[in-house]
């Protein structure tokens, strides 16, 4: 039954670019959301890698529940989020043996070039049915075998990141299945790691910690926690650890017509399946099968998102120009449209020097004007963007036998408002945009099902349509987008 007097929630959001500790305070209707702390993240260059400093982004989420404590609430759980893939290694009291390496540094390229081959992809997707891409865990632990085996050795513990995090706060060292799902070591038929490939490869089995499921009480904070942050005795939920499956979860959708984007630095599109899709089809078009609330499946395509502009701010930022987002979105609506096209998978485009410059060479390379300004910049990468969205949609049809009608935007990138029309010009669907901070949602929905405070996922969604406004968008006449994702298809990726 639903709670009738205020329930309070910390969600931990841990982003590429920021974390945010926000406070989710639910009256027995309506969800309302609260940024207490936000703070900076983002790969550290040392010693040609590219790290992240875990430690840094703890102290900071310890003071954003310092500051929720300060408020004297009853807080009635706590839970993080973050993104998949990357680990800490630890070995008896040692909670962090190396600065955890970033899913885009190089090494990993390499490692995942090295092992590909038909009979390996056939074994690994027969397993995971997991898409292949080198940021993936699997190509992580292939590197360190490969350059730090004895660092592998020695430690006798690897955690996500958001589990990372759990364990520091009450000390349980798990694998919540959301983000364990995405290592391409898990099987999603038995909900377990693949025994198969661990001894395949040849890693310590030690290293790989029980799985349980998303919306599990792992216990209290930790006495030294508690002093540390002036709460109490507070549970830490393990909801969905992994950002994209607390967004799925907060989507406000109903029926089964509808498939989801999560949009951000990463565009994540897909729908929900009630069992893992693996077959040779799934494999070939490189779609993966990733675990959702309750035991769903997130069947789902990764797609590099605004990760293309962010690079592209960055690199003007250093020349010296300054652009904020939502002035390289109006001058991209003033740009003119389907003018440069690129595909956005192209591996190229996956962690260049210079963004903008490998834009261009990919454009002259294949005959078209290249971008001059920042808006022409911000409308090629806008337009590539919703007409790749609108091939995945359709090829996710055919995979699925399943008609999708309405696409639900979620994330920040939901309130970039050219970018949603085009996606539904080029989609020729209803989008349907927000809530911005469904990844947070989605931690406190998943902290409230694991309380009891709220009955099923359909109830969660339910809260969520109620107390959020969104926006939806219609297909317009006017382009020739049949014509223009005839020529995006003959591109080269």
């Amino acid at each position: 039954m639903m709670s009738r007097l205020p329930s309070y929630h910390i969600a931990c959001d841990l982003g590429a670019e920021s974390g945010r500790v926000m406070l989710g305070t639910f009256d027995g209707q309506r969800l309302t959301l609260e940024e207490v702390h936000r703070f900076p993240n983002g790969p550290i260059r040392v010693c040609g890698s590219q790290r992240w400093d875990f430690l840094g982004f703890y102290r900071d989420i310890l003071h954003g529940l310092r500051l929720v404590a300060a408020r004297g609430l009853p807080i009635a759980s706590v839970g993080v989020d973050s993104w998949a893939i990357d680990y800490a290694l630890l070995r008896g009291h040692e909670p962090l043996l190396r600065a955890p390496c970033h899913y885009r540094d190089a090494r990993h390229e390499v490692a995942f070039r090295a092992v590909r081959n038909p009979e390996f992809e056939r074994l690994v997707f027969a397993e995971t049915g997991l898409q292949f891409m080198p940021i993936n865990t699997l190509y992580q632990l292939l590197a360190d075998q490969k350059q730090d085996a004895a660092l592998l050795d020695f430690a006798e513990r690897l955690l996500l990141t958001a589990d990372w995090i759990h364990y520091l706060l009450c000390g349980r060292a798990v694998a919540e299945a959301t983000n364990a799902s995405t290592t391409q070591l898990y099987d999603p038929r038995t909900h377990a790691w693949s025994e198969k490939l661990i001894a395949h490869f040849g890693f310590p089995r030690r290293l790989f910690p029980e799985i349980v499921p998303p919306g599990t009480v792992l216990g209290p904070l930790l006495p030294d926690v508690m002093s540390e942050t002036g709460l109490g005795a507070v549970p830490v939920v393990a909801g969905c650890t992994h950002d994209t499956a607390a967004a799925v979860a907060a989507v406000p959708a109903q029926g089964g017509d509808w498939a989801f984007l999560s949009s951000g630095t990463w565009s994540l599109i897909g729908v929900e399946l009630p069992a893992p899709l693996i077959n040779d089809a799934v494999r070939a078009a490189n779609f993966t099968n990733e675990v959702g609330y309750g035991g769903s499946i997130r069947f789902l395509k990764n797609i590099i998102g605004l990760w293309l502009l962010q690079e592209c701010r960055r690199i003007w930022a250093r020349d010296g120009h300054e652009h904020d987002y939502a002035t390289l979105t109006r001058l991209a609506a003033e740009a003119p449209p389907l003018r440069s096209l690129i595909q956005p998978n192209d591996p190229r485009f996956h962690c260049p020097a210079d963004m903008p410059a490998e834009i261009q060479r990919y454009c002259r390379e294949t005959g078209q004007p290249e971008p001059q300004t920042p808006g022409e910049y911000a409308r090629c990468i806008f337009d590539s963007l919703a007409l790749l969205y609108a091939a995945k949609l359709d090829e996710m049809e055919q995979l699925t036998g399943r008609r999708v009608r309405v696409l639900h935007i979620v994330g920040g990138g939901s309130k970039n408002e050219l970018l949603n029309q085009l996606a539904a010009d080029a989609t020729k669907r209803t989008v349907i945009a927000g809530p911005v901070e469904a990844t947070a949602l989605g931690n406190v929905l998943s902290q409230m099902l694991a309380l009891r405070l709220l009955p099923t996922l359909e109830a969660a969604r339910a809260v969520v349509r109620d107390s959020f406004i969104t926006t939806h968008y219609e297909p317009r006449a006017g382009v020739d987008w049949a014509a223009a994702r005839a020529r995006f298809g003959q591109l080269p990726a």
